[in-house]
């Protein structure tokens, strides 16, 4: 499957300065942009740095920044499942997954991660994919927030939804093991009757299994 990345961008004004929300954006940018300290949710900032620009030269690989001047404050990536990952089992070449987004404290409530998701659709190959996310409450910074996981999961869905996501049923184990759990996805309006059937029969793996 050819992998075309148009790239778009938006000025996003904020209290604490305008942010150039772009993407997909070449790893040779990414390596060449400061990193910001407090993108700390996914693991250390030298290894988060290096794992976008890592994404960004994959074939697949998306990575859309949210940058105030020369450095990176938050992040979207999108890439294919983890191997490990039931998503990945119907080697499905129209099926991404939204991987992970990060915004620093200091812009969060500045709807950056919403226009994060708005700039990743611009692109029309996007209508090309299947986009998935699968969100799990232990990734929320539900104590720096001081939310509660309902309202961080409410808080989630509507930033989601600005990117065209749904809420999707599933069986999976993982997403199952807690009710704030949820797999979330966007069909593109290119995608075949097919894979829209190999993508329900990913999701609902242990229908037959007694």
């Amino acid at each position: 499957m050819e992998h075309i990345k148009t790239y778009n961008a938006k000025e996003l004004k904020t209290p604490h300065g305008t942010l150039i929300i772009e993407g997909p954006v070449p790893a040779e940018k990414i390596k060449n942009y400061e990193f910001h300290k407090d993108l700390v949710a996914f693991r250390p900032p030298a290894q988060q740095h290096k794992a976008l620009i890592d994404i960004a030269a994959l074939p697949e690989g998306r990575i859309l920044i949210a940058r105030h001047l020369d450095t990176i404050v938050g992040y979207v990536t999108y890439l294919y499942p983890d191997p490990l990952e039931r998503w990945s089992e119907g080697k499905m070449e129209d099926l991404i997954e939204l991987g992970a987004i990060e915004v620093i404290p200091q812009f969060r409530g500045c709807a950056v991660g919403k226009n994060l998701l708005i700039v990743s659709m611009m692109d029309d190959a996007m209508e090309d994919f299947i986009v998935i996310t699968t969100e799990y409450y232990w990734h929320w910074d539900l104590k720096g927030t001081g939310l509660n996981v309902w309202d961080y999961r409410k808080i989630m869905e509507k930033m989601m939804n600005a990117g065209g996501l749904e809420y999707y049923a599933t069986d999976d184990p993982e997403i199952s093991s807690h009710p704030a759990n949820c797999l979330m996805a966007r069909i593109g309006k290119r995608i075949p009757q097919e894979s829209v059937q190999k993508f329900d029969r990913l999701r609902f793996m242990n229908r037959f299994m007694y």
